[in-house]
């Protein structure tokens, strides 16, 4: 009678500050059992079965219920559940419950003293915000405005060369004035000397 009891012992608190968790049930179990199934119960009557896993001298199985992040492992009188991405709602009572499954007969421990659970809120909207723009985007942000903004710069000084260069062009060409008129270089007298009036000598004639 004695061989077919199974007897588990669990850590009576948790407390979880990062999300994640691990459940270790240590049992003891004298008897001659080949296949086992160990499962993680949530509540007071154990009415949700959180995960599972079964294995035997070959083979090892694990599932999850689909409203947590659960896996199983096996050692040597223990299993492991690990548990992440947790929030305040699952803070609750834990249960580790031991099967032998084959060969007969059918045997699991009694409900022990359970793992009380407490899941504390993190506040995301804190920490969320310090990371949702990486440093190397504002680098690079800002790098390639920098080079737009020298690439502007130099186009702008460079037009304004151009510009201020022309102007000084036409100016030059708008004050280049002659200072005498062009007939002028082939005449020997002054542009102002008075034109001599060649009738009036004629009437001087006998």
């Amino acid at each position: 009678m004695c061989e077919n009891k199974i007897l588990v012992a669990q850590h009576p608190l948790l407390i979880v500050a990062n999300q994640t968790a691990t459940l270790v049930c240590n049992y003891k179990y004298n008897g001659t059992g080949k296949e086992f199934r160990a499962s993680l119960h949530k509540g007071t009557d154990s009415s949700v079965e959180v995960c599972f896993i079964s294995w035997n001298t070959t083979k090892i199985s694990s599932n999850s219920n689909k409203e947590f992040n659960c896996q199983g492992d096996h050692d040597k009188d223990k299993v492991i559940f690990n548990l992440w991405n947790m929030n305040a709602n699952q803070t609750d009572i834990y249960f580790c419950k031991i099967e032998v499954m084959y060969p007969p007969p059918y045997v699991y421990n009694e409900k022990s003293n359970g793992t009380v659970i407490h899941v504390k809120e993190t506040p995301p909207q804190i920490q969320e915000p310090q990371s949702a723009i990486p440093l190397w985007i504002l680098a690079t942000v800002t790098g390639i405005l920098a080079f737009y903004s020298m690439l502007i710069t130099a186009v702008f000084i460079n037009y304004w060369q151009k510009s201020k260069k022309n102007m000084y062009h036409q100016s030059d060409y708008m004050n280049m004035t002659p200072r005498h008129p062009p007939y002028q270089k082939n005449k020997g007298y002054p542009s102002y000397a008075p034109t001599r009036d060649y009738t009036a000598y004629r009437s001087w004639q006998p």
